[in-house]
């Protein structure tokens, strides 16, 4: 008896949904045949309970709109463009608003469905209802929600037509929300037409400003409030194209801190940047496109988005050989996603950065030669927080990707600056995976051991671990991790002196023999030290031009570097080096020093003849000597060097139009007199 009860009670629940809108009569008769009259045609027999031929029919998943929700979203609604052609197709009963997740589709919705009612009845339905079975109910719902419904296109018009009348009986109005996808918005157009509205979000500044009035009503604490905010905080908050959820979070986020004499903008940005990398961290906890390219955004936001995308398909891609997951301290957390990212589903580029809260920024090529980036920059710095401090399992397989960055410097930089940003927020802990990094195979991966290095050493926590490690790298066999100095000691890192970058230096290329390996560390020592007097101040400059005199004095692997550089620094800044030449004692000698070894020396002879003959030859031919050229040469001539020799000798067998033929035959003159009086005396 009890199991027949039960039975009759599900069926009861299943249909009594469908007895207000059914005019005819309803029998139930559970494991019974009921006939009531005469029927034309078929006849069916139905046995056992009602349902359908998948299981029994599932009730309606609609419910009431949360009041509180829907008192936030009328009290801080910014009316955008599309409302009032929302509001007349609404005059239909039935509107399809188009638009894209995050922008206020639900709020819009919202306030379209109450518009002019003090307190209407709404109700949101499952978007996975079968719309052209469901009725409204006859009287007490203003209005009804759907947002995203599972089939859009199963919706044709003359079921549109039923809705309609039904709608229209029962005194309500229906929006459904749908995607901004092009195949369905034309669809929808092409069947619908006046009824489909497409969204766009209002201003940022819009929101906020509604947002904060809503949370902070008196007018003179809003004024006060707002006249407390640090220059550049709202600029900063509210980027063009700021979504309106954000844009609430930063108003909440303001007032909050509006507690004393000033809103400080780290103080907010930082806060904001911190509660977003965590949420979208767990968002994208068990997704591996969206973690992919949440890393990729970190590194590489700013770029363009081709570089983004290839980035994170690079780390999404089973990883091969990398760094020995042992050589850091995982701590008891799991890693995001388990080590391996594995293989990811594919989705359009737009839903995927706002999954990861980021949006593209056009180009002058438009949209796909623009750049990807974060709303809030600050939301990169804030993801390597909470991975360093929450999810360290991932950062051996990070250090790998890293590694494996593109040839253009910008992205060798990026990533050097972000192993760096990790060793850092380790307390350095990760530098055993820099070493490995350094002799990891790939054509970058020791260029990124080097960068992150140099701009480690910047931080003052790890800046004495960094100056050991360079010391000990420039000690060792490996090469390349002497060429890792060298290129740790460049100035676009900025945290190794110059006066520690000549040191080590040094170091590196006198550590080394004379095999092929050895010379390209030579090389690289060269190029940094080209580098560095480039972009260095006077200051610098001097320092540089002191230490290679210094390695000229001897007959080492240095002293052959500095006679091949300093031909290179000469045509770098010739009027540096006479303003030095004329200025006095303090680097005169060093420079004359400098073309002394160059010219001895046969491998730099032509390069150190090149760069004397343009600087002989001026801006202009027909001017006047440079009297710092004078100057060199009389000094050279005191040497009595045979690299000088051989200089003037060969400028004055080239004649008159030979740069500095006079100059020259003047001081052969007086070398010859110089040699001619020893003979005599």
């Amino acid at each position: 008896m009890s199991a027949d009860t039960g039975s009759v009670d599900g069926a009861l629940r299943t249909v009594l949904s469908e007895l207000d809108r059914n005019e005819g009569m309803v029998v139930l008769a559970p494991h019974g045949t009921v006939n009531t009259g005469v029927v034309q045609g078929d006849q069916r027999n139905v046995s056992g309970l009602p349902g359908t031929a998948d299981g029994p029919a599932a009730p309606v998943r609609q419910g009431p709109v949360r009041a509180a929700d829907f008192g936030l979203a009328r009290r801080r609604f910014v009316r955008p463009p599309a409302f009032e052609a929302g509001l007349a197709a609404l005059e239909s009963s039935i509107l399809f608003l188009v638009g894209e997740p995050g922008t206020g589709r639900l709020t819009l919705a919202l306030n379209l469905l109450a518009h002019e009612r003090a307190a209407p009845a709404l109700v949101q339905i499952d978007g996975a209802v079968d719309l052209t079975r469901w009725r409204p109910r006859p009287r007490g719902v203003d209005g009804y929600l759907v947002m995203e419904p599972g089939d859009p296109f199963a919706l044709r018009p003359w079921d549109l037509a039923n809705l309609e009348a039904a709608l229209l009986d029962a005194e309500a109005r229906l929006v459904i929300v749908v995607p901004e996808v092009p195949g369905l918005t034309r669809s929808l157009e092409r069947d619908f037409g006046a009824q489909v509205v497409r969204h766009r979000p209002p201003g940022p500044a819009e929101v906020f400003a509604a947002h904060v009035a809503d949370i902070r009503p008196d007018p003179r604490d809003r004024t006060r409030l707002l006249e407390s905010l640090e220059p550049g905080l709202l600029p900063a908050l509210l980027p063009p194209g700021l979504p309106p959820g954000y844009a609430a979070r930063a108003a909440e986020a303001v007032c909050r801190s509006g507690t004393g004499d000033r809103v400080r903008r780290d103080e907010v940005m930082s806060g904001l940047a911190l509660a977003e990398a965590q949420e979208l961290l767990g968002r994208a906890e068990h997704d591996p496109e969206l973690l992919s390219h949440l890393f990729s955004v970190c590194v590489h936001g700013g770029l363009d988005r081709g570089t983004v995308v290839d980035r994170a398909a690079d780390l999404a891609a089973p990883p091969g050989p990398g760094p020995d997951p042992g050589s850091a301290d995982h701590g008891s957390q799991q890693p995001l996603g388990g080590q391996e990212f594995g293989l990811v589903r594919q989705r359009p580029l737009g839903d995927i950065l706002r999954g990861i809260g980021a949006r593209r920024v056009p180009g002058d090529g438009g949209d796909e030669a623009g750049t990807v980036a974060f709303f809030w920059p600050e939301t990169g710095e804030a993801v390597w927080d909470v991975v360093c401090r929450e999810h360290i399992g991932l950062l051996p397989l990070l250090h790998h990707w890293l590694g494996r960055a593109g040839t253009a410097p910008e992205e060798i930089g990026r990533a050097g600056r972000a192993v760096a940003g990790m060793a850092v927020r380790t307390g350095g802990r990760t530098f055993g995976l820099v070493r490995e990094l350094a002799l990891s195979p790939g054509r970058t991966a020791f260029e990124v051991a080097a960068r992150s290095l140099g701009a480690a050493a910047l931080d003052p926590r790890v800046a004495h671990r960094v100056g050991g490690l360079l010391q000990e790298w420039s000690e060792a066999p490996e090469t390349v991790l002497r060429t890792a100095v060298a290129y740790a000691c460049r100035s676009d890192p900025g945290g190794v002196g110059a006066i520690t970058a000549l040191t080590l230096l040094r170091d590196v290329a006198n550590r080394g023999g004379d095999g092929p390996e050895d010379t390209s560390v030579a090389l690289a020592v060269a190029e940094t030290l080209m580098q560095r007097f480039a972009a260095g101040d006077p200051d610098t400059r001097e320092t540089i031009t002191h230490h290679l005199a210094d390695w000229a004095r001897t007959e080492d692997t240095a002293g052959l570097v500095a006679a091949l550089t300093f031909p290179v620094l000469v045509d770098l800044d010739r009027a540096w080096f006479g303003d030095r030449l004329l200025a006095g004692p303090t680097t005169a000698p060093d420079i004359v020093e400098l073309v002394r070894r160059s010219l001895n020396e046969a491998a730099s002879f032509p390069s150190m003849r090149d760069a004397l003959l343009a600087w002989c030859r001026g801006p202009d031919e027909a001017a006047p000597p440079d009297r710092a050229v004078e100057e060199l040469f009389a000094r050279l001539v005191d040497s009595r060097e045979h690299g000088v020799l051989r200089l003037l000798l060969l400028i004055q067998r080239g004649g008159d139009a030979m740069p500095g033929n006079a100059l020259a035959e003047r001081s052969l003159a007086e070398w010859r007199s110089r040699n001619h009086f020893q003979q005599t005396d």
